[in-house]
């Protein structure tokens, strides 16, 4: 059985890989360990975020095998790493890589903003768009990378995954996190947060984006060596 280390301390995004996987993989995540390193994200692309966060974890890895704790970390680890957001047409393309301080922007307050801050910044900045304008995304781009590795030089695998869809004109549903109440997705007349996590698994940026991991897994390693499904 491989062993994925998600790098995230978002609970909600770990429930929604392991929602869209399944459970014939081993997951770990940061807080499994109290010395996991807070992961910064500067990147100006959401693939420059993600890898970034892998490539840090990697480098941990690396420092702590060196030591006495070696002990603590399994055999065949993929550690990966997600960076994704809502990108607004009419706000051209905001907010992006910015999507989890969306609000804290206006005052440079530190940390991420909280789900309703940033989700009443997005609506009056919407206030006086027409329905026709509103068109919107979802983006995710996931990194993979294989620990130990064989050199500095091996190279990191991605995997992007986009959900079209439009901005409403008030939050709808208690489900989901993040911009989901406000989020119609392509063909649907509910929020993501009134679809639920069946249909949001099966049809979200994450989701796309885990899919085509699950084929590259496939392709690379033949079907029945993992359990990641599409």
């Amino acid at each position: 059985m491989e062993t994925l280390l998600l790098a995230t301390r978002n609970r909600h995004k770990v429930g929604e890989i392991r929602g869209i996987l399944g459970e014939t993989i081993r997951y770990r995540v940061l807080t499994d360990w109290p010395d996991a390193p807070h992961l910064s994200e500067t990147g100006r692309t959401f693939a420059e975020n993600a890898r970034q966060k892998v490539i840090q974890v990697l480098h941990w890895l690396d420092t702590k095998a060196a030591g006495v704790a070696r002990a603590e970390l399994p055999e065949g680890l993929w550690v990966l790493a997600d960076d994704s957001g809502l990108e607004v047409d009419a706000l051209g393309g905001a907010p992006g890589v910015e999507s989890a301080r969306f609000a804290a922007l206006d005052t440079g307050a530190p940390g991420n903003s909280s789900d309703s801050e940033n989700n009443a910044k997005l609506l009056r900045l919407m206030a006086g768009v027409p329905e026709g304008q509103r068109g919107a995304r979802f983006r995710c781009v996931l990194a993979l990378g294989r620990w130990p590795r064989q050199s500095e030089a091996e190279p990191l695998h991605c995997f992007e995954g986009v959900c079209e869809g439009r901005i409403g004109w008030q939050p709808r549903g208690s489900g989901g996190f993040g911009y989901d109440p406000l989020f119609y997705p392509e063909g649907f007349d509910r929020t993501f947060a009134e679809l639920g996590e069946e249909v949001k698994n099966r049809i979200s940026h994450r989701a796309r984006a885990l899919a085509a991991l699950a084929e590259w897994w496939r392709s690379t390693h033949g079907a029945g060596e993992a359990g990641v499904r599409s």
